[in-house]
């Protein structure tokens, strides 16, 4: 059963960047260029915090952003827009690094031996198992080889899953290339000494 929208949202925002920006995503979602201060005043938070999850949004290419002066106080304000045709990309990349990582677990289950003790406490390879003549490091049962069929079984389920959804359709990348926010320089602190010739 295919995730709904917003879940697939807060996913991929949850893995890439933090379950802190969900807020802020959920500001964003479905409106144009909402400038920072109203962002910041939204998700309550410092004008600072709210920028810096902008930035971690920007860094994965989820947030455009168009900056405007301030004819009153000269500065510039930046309006933020969530871009939520790059979602269904990120997405389809967690499920490849799933997927690798699945490839190299199901590796390691066919091709090792597990020992571990009636309570489960820890699991240990052949080696380890040796090294700890058989006996559990945490309640000092004996060490049972392990039956990992099933383990196996699950994980090759989970692959098969996973290619049939990376197979059905392919997303290609969306990128709006824009320049970094400029960030605010710290002033110099006195005046530079004068070089000694």
């Amino acid at each position: 059963m295919p995730k709904a929208a917003g879940t697939i949202v807060e996913d991929v925002v949850s893995q890439l960047i933090g379950e802190d920006v969900l807020p802020l995503v959920k500001a964003l979602k479905n409106k144009q260029n909402i400038s920072e201060f109203k962002l910041a005043s939204t998700i309550r938070r410092e004008i600072n915090m709210t920028r810096n999850m902008l930035y971690r949004l920007y860094d994965q290419n989820l947030v455009s952003f168009s900056r405007k002066k301030d004819k009153k106080k000269g500065w510039y304000i930046y309006y933020w827009t969530f871009n939520i045709k790059r979602i269904k990309y990120l997405a389809e990349e967690l499920k490849k690094k799933r997927l690798e990582k699945l490839q190299e677990r199901l590796g390691r289950e066919q091709t090792t031996q597990f020992f571990s003790c009636k309570n489960n406490c820890i699991r240990l390879s052949f080696e380890q198992a040796t090294d700890f003549e058989y006996k559990c490091p945490e309640c000092g049962e004996l060490l049972n080889q392990e039956d990992n069929s099933k383990k196996i079984e699950d994980i090759k389920t989970e692959i098969a899953s996973l290619q049939n959804e990376l197979a059905a359709k392919p997303v290609k990348e969306t990128k709006v290339k824009q320049p970094k926010p400029a960030k605010a320089k710290p002033k110099a602190k006195g005046k530079r000494a004068k070089s000694r010739r």
